[in-house]
């Protein structure tokens, strides 16, 4: 019994079948092979078009089916997605505009103007967030800017979505997909009337709901003859890259946390209850296994500067052919707390977290006489964690108990002073595993299809890499962390 499990990324799709009693990866392929085109036909805007997803989706399924053996029957399939597009389709499901990206930033106003009309009050209680950025005000962009195309629409998608649709014909959607975009009430367990009502949009213009475990459809006979798997397969699950990135980790529960770092960061936190931060920090969304009863939040902080700082550090400071593994060696000759330098990593655009602020990338306490390579390349990495910590301090904050932090054994991760200093400035445990998100998406379809009665049994093969613990003395780190908080509070009191 095979599941297959999709990752419909910005730069690629993935596809991978994976062996559900084993829960081992049998095959797995991405396409494009290189990095996925973004239509970018004014400053700030980013496009894809929706039925290139489908092209990859198709090139990934038959390059994995290609590595299996003839007959492998896939009796589910799982889809994860990049988070916040907007997907615009007439009544015969054809898109009618290339989709607006995550990326994109063009509807910050109609997100801004909504929040102060709205109130933030409101905007706070009922979505958790500022509208922000997110699929509402695209909505609204599309609305002023395209009336006749707007007037066209008949219903609006994410990405996950769409590609849904084109496997089965049907159009549905998730509570954990409205919630990413702005239209989802948390206080009334409802889509967002008053929101919706504030743009001009009909109700109608949603997808059906479906649970994010469950039958969403099945493979039509005209999808099936192009992927060439047997029509009838049934869609059993959908979510977000990131809430999809925690549930591959096995991050269910509050007080875990999914962390990822590579050229940005993302620490999303598990919460049990309905809150939200009233600075807006974070961005606060329906997790996979949220319900009324049983509330399961995710909130996500996404971090700009961070591995893109260590391979900035790599162009510029590391001698000439470094490789990271060599820069992680040079790095371990300094101690905790980089001889006194700390760096704000805080050099890749605004910070969601620091109030949208943009303060650059600052290095502080250089002595010519005293510093060397290692003690800049260990400080870029000690200032990239801090980040993540003052992250969760806002997740704290708002009632998260952080005992456990789940990464995949990849990118920043792969340090050893990277992990060690995160787990000892934070008190929590990391765990690393061998998974990614279409992996992911495959054992949750696994859920889905109720081929796994739980996710204690769906996870029971996730293979945990390494475990590693707080410093025995967390002292010296806690004292950098200190210095670099300090720091950060000064550039942000002088702007």
């Amino acid at each position: 019994m095979f599941l297959l499990g999709y990752d419909i990324g910005s730069s690629s799709v993935k596809a991978s079948l994976v062996d559900a009693e084993s829960g081992k990866c049998i095959a797995s392929a991405f396409y494009p092979k290189s990095e996925a085109s973004i239509l970018s036909r004014q400053p700030g805007w980013a496009e894809q078009d929706p039925d290139a997803w489908w092209e990859y989706l198709k090139a990934a399924t038959a390059e994995v089916l290609s590595a299996i053996p003839n007959g492998v029957k896939v009796s589910a399939i799982g889809i994860s997605y990049q988070m916040h597009g907007l997907v615009c389709v007439g009544k015969d499901g054809r898109p009618l505009r290339p989709a607006i990206i995550w990326c994109d930033s063009r509807a910050v106003p109609y997100g801004q103007k909504a929040f102060e009309d709205l109130g933030s009050g409101w905007c706070l209680k009922h979505l958790l967030n500022s509208p922000g950025n997110f699929t509402a005000a695209k909505l609204a962009w599309v609305k002023e800017n395209e009336p006749e195309l707007f007037a066209r629409i008949h219903k609006i998608m994410l990405p996950g979505d769409y590609i849904a649709m084109r496997l089965t014909g049907e159009c549905c959607t998730t509570v954990s997909g409205l919630s990413e975009g702005m239209m989802w009430d948390f206080a009334q367990n409802r889509p967002a009337r008053e929101l919706l009502d504030y743009y001009g949009f009909d109700p109608a213009i949603l997808p059906e709901i479906r649970p994010t475990f469950s039958e969403q459809g099945r493979v039509s006979a005209a999808a099936a003859s192009e992927l060439g798997i047997p029509a009838g397969v049934p869609v059993c699950y959908r979510a977000g890259d990131q809430p999809n990135n925690a549930l591959s980790l096995n991050v269910l529960n509050p007080g875990e946390i999914a962390a990822t770092a590579g050229t940005s960061g993302v620490v999303y936190g598990v919460l049990g209850e309905v809150n939200y931060d009233p600075l807006s920090r974070v961005n606060t969304f329906a997790h996979v296994n949220h319900t009324v009863e049983d509330p399961r939040l995710g909130v996500l902080l996404c971090i700009n500067g961070t591995g893109i700082l260590n391979s900035w550090m790599r162009r510029n400071v590391a001698f000439d052919g470094m490789t990271y593994p060599g820069m992680n060696a040079l790095a371990k000759e300094s101690p905790v707390g980089s001889r006194g330098i700390s760096i704000l990593p805080f050099g890749n655009g605004a910070e969601r977290m620091l109030g949208n602020a943009a303060p650059g990338c600052s290095f502080h306490g250089i002595d010519f006489n005293r510093h060397g390579r290692g003690d800049l390349i260990r400080a870029a990495q000690e200032g990239i964690v801090f980040s993540f910590q003052y992250g969760i301090e806002v997740m704290q904050a708002m009632g998260m108990k952080i005992d456990r932090i789940h990464a995949g054994n990849a990118n920043m991760f792969l340090s050893e002073i990277f992990r060690e200093t995160l787990a000892s400035v934070s008190g929590a445990t990391i765990e690393l595993y061998d998974t990614d998100g279409s992996v992911g998406a495959a054992r949750g379809a696994g859920l889905g299809a109720g081929i796994y009665a739980s996710p204690a049994e769906a996870f029971s093969t996730l293979e945990r890499l390494a475990l590693v613990e707080p410093a025995p003395d967390r002292g010296p780190y806690l004292e950098a962390y200190a210095l670099w908080r300090d720091l950060l509070q000064n550039t942000a009191d002088n702007q």
